[in-house]
């Protein structure tokens, strides 16, 4: 997202799985800066969003990219990837 002269990513949620579940969401920027938030959600039916810090745009929206990947919680090794979503932006779209 992009606004004010500043750029951030945001993963909207809803878990319904009836159990914690965990979410990172990493942005990356130009010159290999990378933002990366770990957030838990919680085991209920309520919608809820995850942010990463807002920083100062450099450059375009195109020069950004950002991945939220879901997964169960406990131990790294043992949670499974739920899944794992990214942006894109369309053909043709300017900046």
């Amino acid at each position: 997202m992009t606004g004010g002269g500043e750029t951030w990513a945001r993963a909207y949620h809803r878990n319904t799985s009836g159990r914690e579940l965990r979410a990172v969401l990493t942005l990356m920027g130009p010159g290999g800066r990378t933002v990366e938030l770990h957030c838990v959600l919680a085991a209920d039916d309520e919608p809820g969003s995850c942010e990463t810090p807002r920083g100062a745009s450099a450059g375009g929206p195109g020069a950004y990219a950002a991945v939220a990947e879901y997964a169960g919680a406990g131990p790294v090794e043992e949670a499974p990837l739920l899944l794992r979503a990214g942006s894109h932006r369309a053909p043709g779209a300017s900046d």
